[in-house]
């Protein structure tokens, strides 16, 4: 008799006790911390300022009756241009920073210089480039801004160098991990058919890197111009100067124009930037947390389409970096006068630290922890919203025909729909064109000074990012799996919960975790207008002159940057598993 019986065997149980448990558990006692520290369930803490409110009354009322008077729309228009073009030219300079520190940045380009047998050398350039590139990254482009004041005093140039000094050295690092992650065989075979190096990198990889290099291109662009808003702070002129000069004087009506007017700028470069993508087939403006070898940004069923409007738009683009220096009247000989070299040379005498007592380094660890802090509880409530507005606000999902409303399935009013869309990008856009200082100043109004304050603010501007990032998301992810879900009866929140959060949920986190690297750079704004942490400190040091001590709290401060960039790369590579 032969004998059928098959031995069955049980796999063994998953270990719980992976690193995304660990991670998990680190992240959500860290985040418990941070929101003790910052007021949320602590017994007594004294946050909400009641006798702010009639202010922030009176200043909400002023929305609805902004100041429209001919002079004062032309002054704002004309505001407006000089934002724009800090934008245009701090984005043209930074990219071109990026493409050559992101070439030499990048280890691809290393290990093509140099063989594994003396890829020991290429190593050491490797990381001696990245070394010198971290910090300017790490400085927030307002600090690059005050010490530029200082040396070259309230020039034009001043907005422009302190967007793309900072901008160029994150440029250099996305790009140099885009080409990190494009696929290099290619490249071997024109290096192996003897192809010079450069030339192998130009015909083999850049190729392939293009649409993520554009896509990125066009999100920096979108950031420059939020950065050269906050600029404004410092007198740099521009949008964010006559906001914040109305908001000093309490002229809300002549506030809420200038907010209007920077929300109209952004939703119109936003647009465009938008339109242009699509048209040549980029799916999403930022393309982090890729596995090596995935697909790019561009669309794998859409080809670029060379129409009119795109040749219109690359005509514009050439065209606005010559324009923007004319209206700014640019003069780069302020870089080499004597008066620049003077300042310049007291500036490095005077700022050179000295070693700090134990008194200043156990209040630097003190602000450290409320700075860190702060940026915790601004990205986990930032992140938070943007995944529950992220829903309403993606094209594909409540609009008939869509993910949540299947075509057959009864459905409602459609303009519910679109009225949902509408107000949810309307929001998005509103959260991220202000600024987190102006947030924090209006926060102000009802909230004591401190660690809340500041990061709501933070929390307000990086919610609209990470909202419309979220949507993209969204909109590009495989819907097969969700409309069979659909099909066989699952409700919406089924389909959410079951077929939208399993594939999206890690890209959600990779994006939190960067907004998280660049929330700690803002840190230092808020805290410029009194929100706490290591920004207030630094103001009252540069108010002071105290330039031994401004040096000695960046360098704590780029320290933590690189600390935070660190946990943050580990994160998102334990998500990649």
């Amino acid at each position: 008799m032969v004998n059928t019986q098959q031995t069955i065997t049980i796999p063994p149980r998953p270990n719980l006790w992976n690193p995304k448990t660990i991670w998990g558990l680190a992240v959500v006692t860290a985040l418990a911390g941070a929101a003790y520290q910052a007021g949320l369930g602590r017994p007594g803490a004294d946050l909400i300022n009641l006798g702010g409110w009639p202010q922030l009354q009176e200043f909400l009322v002023a929305s609805l009756h902004p100041d429209l008077s001919a002079e004062f729309v032309a002054l704002m228009g004309r505001a407006a241009l000089v934002t724009l073009a800090y934008a245009v030219l701090g984005t043209a300079l930074s990219v071109g920073l990026g493409l050559v520190g992101g070439l030499f940045s990048s280890a691809v380009w290393w290990q093509t210089l140099f063989p594994q047998a003396s890829w020991g050398l290429g190593q050491a350039g490797w990381l001696a480039v990245r070394g010198v590139l971290a910090f300017p990254r790490a400085i927030h482009e307002l600090i690059w801004g005050l010490v530029l004041v200082l040396v070259l005093g309230l020039n034009p140039l001043v907005g422009v160098l302190a967007i793309a000094i900072p901008f160029g050295a994150i440029v250099a690092k996305v790009f140099s991990e885009i080409l990190d992650e494009t696929p290099p065989e290619p490249l071997h075979a024109l290096l192996n058919a003897g192809t010079p190096p450069l030339v192998a990198f130009i015909y083999g990889l850049l190729p392939q890197a293009l649409p993520n290099l554009l896509s990125y291109t066009f999100y920096r662009f979108e950031c420059s111009l939020r950065a050269s808003a906050v600029l404004g702070i410092i007198g740099a002129g521009g949008l964010g100067y006559e906001i914040f000069l109305s908001l000093q004087s309490l002229r809300y009506e002549q506030l809420w124009t200038g907010f209007y007017a920077l929300i109209v700028l952004n939703g119109a470069v936003d647009a465009w930037s938008a339109l242009v993508r699509r048209r040549m087939g980029f799916t999403s403006r930022l393309d982090i947390n890729r596995k090596p070898g995935s697909a790019t940004a561009r669309s794998p069923h859409q080809a670029p389409r060379q129409d009119g409007f795109l040749k219109l738009s690359w005509i514009g683009a050439v065209l606005a970096v010559p324009l923007s220096w004319w209206w700014l009247q640019l003069d780069l000989g302020v870089l080499w006068s004597a008066r620049t070299q003077r300042l310049l040379g007291e500036l490095l005498g005077s700022g050179w630290p000295s070693l700090p007592t134990w008194a200043e380094v156990a209040n630097l660890a003190r602000l450290s922890w409320l700075t860190v802090a702060m940026s915790m509880v601004a990205i986990a409530l930032a992140g938070l919203g943007g995944i529950l507005i992220s829903l309403p606000a993606a094209q594909n999902f409540l609009l008939p025909g869509g993910l949540l409303r299947p075509l057959g399935q009864r459905e409602g009013a459609p303009w519910v729909a679109y009225t949902l869309l509408g107000l949810s990008r309307l929001v998005l856009l509103i959260s991220r064109a202000i600024p987190a200082p102006i947030w924090a100043l209006v926060l102000l109004y009802m909230l004591f000074p401190g660690v809340l304050p500041g990061a709501m603010a933070l929390a307000l501007h990086n919610f609209g990012i990470l909202g419309r990032l979220m949507a993209e998301v969204n909109e590009n992810l495989d819907d097969r799996p969700v409309r069979a879900l659909a099909t066989l009866g699952a409700s919406p929140s089924q389909v959410v919960a079951y077929g939208i959060l399993p594939q999206n949920l890690g890209r959600f986190l990779a994006y939190i975790l960067y907004r998280w690297e660049v929330c700690l750079r803002e840190t230092v704004i808020v805290g410029l207008v009194g929100a706490g942490g290591l920004g207030r400190l630094l103001t009252e040091q540069i108010s002071s002159f105290d330039f031994s001590g401004v040096g000695i709290t960046l360098a704590v401060f780029v320290a933590l940057t690189f600390a935070v960039d660190a946990i943050s790369q580990q994160l998102r590579a334990v998500l990649r598993e």
